[in-house]
């Protein structure tokens, strides 16, 4: 039986536990410190295109790191923390894969929760991706759009895969169906409403024609993982394109790595998105 569905029988603790990344996992503190340093070394190292605004709120910015090529794809990647920590500074280095294969990145920042809603959350990429397609080439950023993320960015990579400026997506760790969370330590602070689950939540809703893998660590939480494969699978069952990648051995932040390095899994499987 899964997770989601024994639900009602969970003690709170029990239902709290059942998205506790943090606690799930043992050196979390050590490997978060460890991708904030390097990714300030990357951003550091490549600084010329930082903090661009896109909106009026403070975290409305993005980092942009163009390659030589004007028209190389572009992975645009959104950070995670719940949709109510971290910021995109932290995250620079996990895109150091395809960049050093010859793809130029880029980094929005986005209002975190309680100041913003999730509907505002979403509101805000959308917006951002507005500002990447009028603004991009400016920048040295002018070919096609895989928009990814992690965790709570990958639940808004599916949420915006119908942008126009997106030509695919790569959802990794991501949160699909939003009903448990009401129920969690993770609602103090997003505040969901009825609607919001139902409107939020990409499992309930039509999929987007577009290419989308759904990537997913063998030694995540259990209901990490049952989000992952029941929506790719209710993705296949639309005749919806996208490959399920099962990492194996990693757990919701080791998993990063498999696009941060160059020989990544998922770094590796990028191109055969725009294929």
């Amino acid at each position: 039986m899964s997770v989601t569905a024994k639900w009602g029988l969970l003690s709170q603790a029990e239902r709290d536990a059942a998205y506790n990344n943090i606690a799930h996992v043992s050196d979390s503190a050590v490997l978060n410190a460890a991708r904030e340093v390097a990714s300030s070394v990357f951003r550091t190292t490549n600084g010329l295109h930082l903090d661009l605004r896109y909106g009026k709120k403070q975290r409305n910015t993005w980092d942009l790191f163009p390659v030589a090529d004007p028209d190389a794809p572009c992975i645009v990647f959104i950070h995670g923390g719940y949709w109510q920590r971290n910021s995109k500074e932290q995250f620079c280095n996990l895109i150091a894969g395809p960049h050093g294969r010859g793809w130029a990145a880029a980094l929005p920042g986005y209002t975190l929760a309680p100041d913003a809603s999730l509907s505002e959350i979403v509101a805000e990429i959308n917006t951002a991706l507005d500002w990447l397609g009028a603004h991009g080439p400016a920048h040295g950023i002018n070919g096609p759009i895989v928009l990814s993320g992690w965790s709570a960015g990958g639940h808004l990579t599916a949420m915006c895969l119908g942008h126009p400026l997106v030509k695919a997506g790569l959802a990794i760790s991501g949160i699909f169906e939003l009903g448990p969370l009401r129920d969690t330590y993770l609602n103090e602070k997003l505040r969901l409403t009825e609607q919001e689950v139902v409107s939020l939540s990409p499992m309930r809703l039509p999929g987007v024609a577009k290419p989308l893998a759904v990537a997913y660590g063998t030694a995540e939480l259990p209901a990490l993982v049952g989000d992952s494969r029941e929506f790719h699978s209710r993705r296949g069952a639309m005749h919806l394109p996208g490959a399920l990648i099962p990492v194996a051995g990693a757990n919701h932040f080791t998993i990063t790595q498999a696009l941060r390095d160059h020989d990544g899994v998922l770094t590796r499987y990028l191109p055969l998105l725009l294929d």
